[in-house]
């Protein structure tokens, strides 16, 4: 590919912030790249040091305390994302690294860089701390999760070696997000041996949103088992093309069940290192079958877990 991939990182210096950096070298991320690593002091800064001249001469002496730490936690987060840039050259010596720091709410200081940076990939960490001691996921984490219009990794650390073969786990269904996800995987660089595993659940939603997507030649309404598995059957061998096209062995399963459920004991239990989920599901009836998904084994997930926007797949891979 002609552009370089774009990674936007929120960086707050916490053990799970670093963790996702380290976490970055088992994505299978190109070897060369563009990235912005973001701290964000969860402050306000107020737009000058020097108070109006009519002020009281105690309401500006208050005025400049105030602009001097809040200027000093931007300058500590500064810091921070530079710590960052610094660490994650050692993982990518060739990537365009830059570091960035402002006095924000956190989530939403990072979901407005990202609407006008456009990233290919948003990178977080599962819990962490903002410059006034904050968590990010479930407060900062799941908004941009939920908020930003990029695909989002929710990194977590690893037991294994970055050369290791990676196992990645990919819930599909037949919407353009679950196709997304597993174009994401096919277009990145893994380790030799690394395995798929594309997981469906089926449970009412599956079935009511496949009644809108009939076999050929079906004249009723609603689908028996055996057509929703022969269905996703005939969908998930589609999906496993291009990853095996990348040598990557592939693997599949179709369960009934709670999407959420299936997808975050499957990935337990086959022990993925990460997660790949659409953004959003089957939407022909107005309800996404992974869209609530995605949030819950986000936060949920003993792995890392790339939440992919169909959108943000284009520019996904530069020259490896």
């Amino acid at each position: 590919m002609s552009e370089q991939m774009k990674i936007l990182i929120a960086y707050d210096g916490s053990d799970c912030a670093n963790a996702a950096l380290e976490d970055l070298q088992r994505a299978g991320l190109p070897r060369v790249a563009e990235a912005l690593i973001m701290s964000v002091a969860d402050v306000f800064l107020p737009p000058s040091s020097s108070p109006a001249p009519d002020l009281p001469a105690e309401v500006s002496v208050a005025v400049q305390r105030a602009w001097a730490q809040a200027t000093q936690a931007v300058e500590e987060a500064r810091a921070l994302a530079q710590h960052a840039c610094t660490h994650l050259l050692t993982f990518f010596p060739a990537w365009d690294v830059h570091a960035e720091a402002c006095a924000d709410s956190p989530a939403w200081a990072v979901v407005k860089k990202a609407e006008a940076w456009q990233p290919d990939l948003i990178v977080v960490g599962s819990h962490g701390r903002s410059a006034l001691g904050r968590l990010w996921l479930g407060s900062v984490s799941q908004k941009i999760l939920t908020e930003a219009r990029s695909s989002v990794r929710v990194g977590r650390s690893h037991r294994q070696t970055n050369a290791a073969p990676v196992r990645l786990l990919i819930g599909v269904d037949s919407s353009p997000d679950a196709a997304a996800a597993v174009h994401a995987v096919a277009a990145r660089e893994w380790p030799a041996g690394s395995a798929v595993r594309l997981v469906t659940a089926l449970d009412a939603r599956m079935s009511t949103a496949l009644a809108f997507m009939r076999l050929s030649g079906q004249t009723g309404t609603e689908m028996s088992e055996a057509d929703e598995s022969a269905w996703m059957s005939r969908t998930i061998d589609a999906l496993a093309a291009p990853l095996h096209k990348r040598g990557l062995a592939v693997s599949s399963m179709l369960s009934a069940g709670d999407p959420k459920h299936v997808l975050l004991d499957e990935a337990e239990h086959w022990g993925a290192d990460c997660l790949f989920v659409g953004a959003r599901g089957l939407s022909r009836v107005e309800r996404s079958l992974l869209g609530s998904v995605s949030a819950a084994v986000a936060a949920r997930a003993h792995c890392s877990v790339e939440v992919v926007r169909e959108q943000q797949t284009a520019r996904s891979l530069s020259e490896s």
